[in-house]
């Protein structure tokens, strides 16, 4: 009955991550409908994953308190409704509140199924497989979440995109209170609003500074918000040293297999959404291909993520976590070394390879950081430790993208200012230097060998920017490794550990 359940958990764990993703191409078709400003638009695109990532330990202390089950259900419930608002919507505002709805929701799925995979599964070596499970939901929703997109854009419009969340979450509302056991904290205590009011104004701001970073540089304002986050993150932790009765125990990061596999995951993540934004560039503006056929061409890594994490789920009853995260991320730097082998004309061979390989990797790292998270928090805590691990991965994508996009920006146009193509106006070369789809919209404009030349600088100074991410990543990779097989040497194998 219980790998029933798991199943049940699976579907709402791919659409959570899946909603991240899904409205990628869905952009053209809105705006031209509802006719978004510049800002709207980014609200649409990422008001859901700010408030889902703000929301995450909130909704995972509601699951311990008042029941794991019972918050998943009203989530997937609030899901279904936002969905449908937000498909249907007339208007921006409705759409953007629609969205913040959904952020709402999914914050609620999220710890929950996690959590409820502790409970479920108390065999150390049927949670490792179990969570496992999640782990390829979560990351293959937001690989195929582009996919999906654009497929039901070829025939349906816009909205669509939202609509197939509505009969899974119904399937969840039929099937989830008969497989799915109920379970919280026996003495939660008061609910602290003050704390979980001081821990979503510590995670937006940082947020909210690292994600304006990527998308437009570094900025004081963008600054300021990171450290008002931080010290407001600081204070939410000195409050809950105190507290008789915290809303999390930050206690949890003096174990080191939590704090290191935390670390583990977070700096995967970072490193993994970084070059993730070079290989959507590297696919449709250096090779050319259509914003539908990089997806298809980011499919490969989803069969590198299985035999990652089936491998490592397979002999993790036997073998150390600290040696099981360690090749992980052994593997993850072969990836990466292969990202810097790609060239400008050296087709999609290269991309693929490096893909699956890295996805592997990470594979391995997620699934068995993950079940550590777990088996470390007690089981009345599981909900606010998913969170806790959730809301890790959270900010190490956003800084993933902000950090090392950053990097490959400077790159970019170092390299293209420091060897300017002939024939470019002081503004023209201005104009392409800020960024490589800038490039490739001017060089089409200019005349024949000009704009050849510039598209070809433009090109080989991303992809040198793509090279320095990549030897980065693979030179972080490896010290985490070691990192790794210091501070878990001590955690024994899922078949040494009892129940």
């Amino acid at each position: 009955m219980r790998w029933l359940g798991l199943a049940v958990l699976a579907l709402p764990t791919v659409l959570v991550s899946m909603d991240l993703s899904v409205l990628f191409y869905a952009v053209p078709a809105l705006s031209a409908e509802l006719r978004p400003s510049s800002d709207q638009l980014l609200w649409i695109l990422d008001l859901y994953g700010f408030v889902l990532a703000g929301l995450l330990i909130t909704m995972g202390t509601l699951g311990d308190r008042f029941g794991r089950r019972r918050v998943l259900l009203g989530g997937a419930a609030l899901f279904g409704v936002a969905s449908v608002l937000a498909a249907y919507a007339p208007s921006t505002e409705l759409l953007i509140a629609a969205r913040a709805l959904l952020g709402v929701a999914g914050a609620t799925l999220a710890p929950s199924t996690l959590s409820l995979i502790r409970t479920m599964f108390t065999d150390p070596r049927e949670r490792q497989i179990a969570v496992s499970v999640w782990t390829l939901g979560f990351a293959g929703g937001t690989m195929i979440g582009p996919v999906i997109g654009g497929l039901l854009l070829e025939h349906f419009w816009w909205g669509s995109v939202f609509l197939l969340n509505v009969p899974v979450m119904l399937l969840l509302l039929v099937l989830g209170p008969i497989l799915l056991p109920e379970a919280r904290n026996p003495d939660p205590g008061k609910f602290d609003l003050g704390s979980a009011a001081l821990s979503l104004a510590a995670i937006l701001p940082v947020i909210y500074g690292v994600k304006k970073i990527a998308k437009e540089g570094v900025a004081w304002s963008h600054l300021a918000a990171i450290a008002l986050g931080l010290i407001l993150g600081w204070v939410f932790v000195r409050q809950q040293l105190r507290a008789r009765q915290p809303m999390i125990d930050v206690r949890l990061f003096r174990h080191v297999r939590f704090s290191g596999s935390i670390v583990a995951c977070t700096i995967t993540f970072l490193i993994l959404a970084g070059i993730g934004l070079f290989v959507s560039q590297y696919l449709q503006l250096v090779l050319g291909y259509s914003p539908f056929e990089a997806a298809l061409w980011s499919l490969p890594g989803i069969a590198g993520m299985l035999t990652g994490v089936g491998l490592a789920t397979a002999v993790a009853a036997r073998v150390r976590p600290a040696v099981l995260v360690a090749t992980g991320l052994i593997l993850t730097s072969a990836g990466f070394a292969l990202f810097a082998q790609v060239g400008v004309e050296s087709g999609v061979a290269w991309l693929l390879g490096s893909q699956v390989v890295l996805a592997a990797g990470v594979g391995a790292v997620a699934s068995i950081a993950t079940d550590l998270v777990l088996a470390t928090a007690p089981p009345e805590r599981a909900g606010a430790a998913a969170a806790i691990s959730e809301t890790a991965n959270e900010f190490g994508g956003a800084a993933g993208i902000a950090i090392l996009g950053s990097l490959g920006a400077v790159v970019y146009r170092a390299g293209l200012f420091d060897n300017p193509p002939a024939g470019l106006t002081g503004e023209q070369l201005a104009a392409a230097g800020d960024t490589l789809a800038t490039a490739v919209r001017l060089a089409g404009e200019l005349s024949g060998e000009v704009g050849q030349a510039l598209l070809l600088a433009a090109r080989t100074s991303f992809v040198d920017g793509l090279h320095w991410v990549a030897w980065i990543g693979a030179a972080a990779c490896l010290a985490l490794s070691g990192f790794v097989l210091v501070v878990l040497r001590s955690v024994r194998p899922t078949a040494e550990v009892s129940t």
